[in-house]
């Protein structure tokens, strides 16, 4: 319990100071846009690989098919809940909340607290996890901001995305038991420990962005207590029924609750979608996800 403490509140304080530099103006929006493109593009795809060269093969055959299946699962029930749950509103403002429902923010926001949580293997298992997540980001959800079903780009783009390719590399380099030269390991090693750092920072940035007065919002408060409450209890109760060993019980759960996805405001602003909504969506969920990881990690603990 001592070390899920020393965590958020590393998290927190992460998150703060992200807040500060960019109230303070030592950073631009530019450059929150930069240093998010160094995240997903370069310092996570590290972070991958990083984890697959650590990470206990073992552990990670004994548990990796049940925590993609219940990703998988995962998944599916959302985009399903989405559309059950969030009828009202304007349309645009219904895309958003669906697709915010079963596109979280594991990826950015999940692989620092599983990594802190359960260390390599955590961060391994994350990944696997990942997978259903990011091809239905870019499949079902894309289609629900462009109403078109272009399947043949959205492989193309699934497939070429950096934190895919990671995986693949990483999931083969592991089966192979190939372990990379230090030479490339080093760097490598170097760029993933930034991850949790860079990544806090930039939803500290995001979060300096809006006015309080902002987050009244009925709909966005009633969003986070979907995703960030409700539905990981809903998966916490079907883990329970499952013959799952902790680690991949805890990291199904805690993952199912991290926030709306950054890219809801932006495939909202590109299709242009009440972007201002959707942002809402993303920085309060993103608030809200403070306290409530908090809880989800005791509980797990």
């Amino acid at each position: 319990m001592r070390e899920n403490l020393i965590l958020q509140f590393t998290i927190f304080a992460l998150i703060a100071v992200g807040f500060l530099v960019r109230r303070l103006g030592l950073v631009s929006l530019q450059g929150q846009k930069s240093l998010t493109n160094l995240v997903i593009y370069v310092i996570l795809p590290c972070n991958i690989l990083h984890a697959f060269q650590f990470a206990d093969m073992e552990m990670v055959r004994r548990n990796g098919l049940w925590v993609l299946g219940i990703s998988l699962a995962i998944q599916v029930v959302c985009l399903f809940y989405g559309r059950l749950v969030f009828r009202r509103g304007t349309e645009a403002q219904r895309k958003s909340l669906r697709f915010a429902t079963f596109c979280s923010n594991a990826g950015f926001l999940g692989n620092p607290v599983a990594e802190g949580l359960y260390g390599a293997d955590g961060l391994s298992l994350a990944n696997i996890y990942l997978i259903p997540l990011r091809v239905m980001m870019w499949s079902a959800g894309l289609a629900i901001f462009s109403g078109t079903h272009d399947w043949k780009a959205t492989t193309r783009r699934v497939l070429t995305h950096p934190c895919i390719i990671a995986i693949l590399l990483g999931v083969g380099l592991m089966l192979l038991k190939i372990q990379l030269p230090a030479l490339l390991l080093r760097p490598i090693n170097a760029l993933s420990s930034c991850n949790t750092a860079c990544s806090m920072l930039v939803i500290g940035m995001i979060l300096s962005g809006i006015h309080p007065r902002e987050l009244l919002d009925r709909s966005v408060l009633l969003f986070s207590l979907h995703r960030l409450v409700i539905i990981p209890a809903l998966v916490c109760l079907a883990c329970l029924l499952l013959p799952l060993e902790p680690m991949a019980r805890g990291l199904c759960v805690i993952l199912a609750a991290m926030p709306a996805a950054a890219n809801t405001s932006m495939l909202a602003d590109k299709y242009e979608q009440d972007p201002q909504y959707a942002t809402r969506l993303v920085v309060v969920s993103t608030l809200l996800s403070i306290p409530t990881t908090a809880v989800w990690c005791l509980i797990l603990a």
